[in-house]
């Protein structure tokens, strides 16, 4: 994902002209963008984008309209997260990766996760997510598996999956099996993955009998 890419995106939305002279104030006076970051998802719809999956109009303006900062882009996202709604925190999060901020987000991710709201935990697992240390990561893919969110958003899963998450997932298999719960299937897919890798995971695979092929 790159700035470019979210331009191109964005070119059929209903108010192209507003997007451009925004992001040039932007550029010109960094305070404009509280305002613009508002007036987003407005002037450029909130409608999923064709030609970007995962990500609506709104969230992909306010991520330009963070790119074309020029200056302190940690505090100006921390600000716009902060007090904005949840969609706009969203498009925060989205932004991290692509702003010059190396792990100055990361307390943004760490809000995120101890939400409820699963979209906010979905945006908060995108490619910033390199940025948590291996012990919070782990637990926000368990936080996905608690409420549900599918794996599949988490990026670089099977790249930085290890036994300790191994360990973790087939505990929390057990524990629901026990109490006639299921597991969801990419969890427990997860953990055959990680099995066929590095051998059986202690306590077992994590998948019930009644489950096995």
């Amino acid at each position: 994902m790159t700035p470019d890419s979210l331009r191109a995106a964005l070119r059929g939305v209903p108010d192209p002209g507003w997007l451009d002279a925004a992001l040039r104030r932007v550029a010109a006076d960094p305070a404009t963008i509280t305002a613009a970051f508002a007036a987003a998802g407005r002037r450029c719809g909130r409608g999923e984008l064709a030609d970007l999956p995962g990500w609506s109009a709104d969230e992909a303006a306010r991520a330009l309209l963070l790119t074309a900062l020029t200056a302190d882009h940690a505090g100006y996202a921390e600000a716009l997260y902060r007090h904005g709604d949840a969609a706009e925190k969203r498009a925060v999060l989205k932004a991290l990766p692509l702003l010059p901020i190396g792990a100055a987000g990361v307390p943004l991710l760490h809000d995120a996760l101890r939400t409820n709201d699963t979209r906010l935990v979905a945006a908060a697992l995108g490619p910033y997510s390199r940025q948590l240390d291996p012990a919070a990561w782990r637990q926000a893919v368990l936080k996905c598996v608690f409420t549900g969110v599918p794996l599949a958003v988490v990026h670089d899963l099977d790249g930085r999956a290890d036994a300790g998450l191994a360990a973790m997932l087939a505990g929390l298999a057990a524990e629901r099996e026990a109490a006639g719960r299921a597991m969801p299937a990419d969890a427990l897919d997860l953990l055959d993955r990680l099995s066929a890798r590095s051998g059986p995971i202690s306590g077992g695979s994590g998948r019930p009998p009644s489950q096995e092929a």
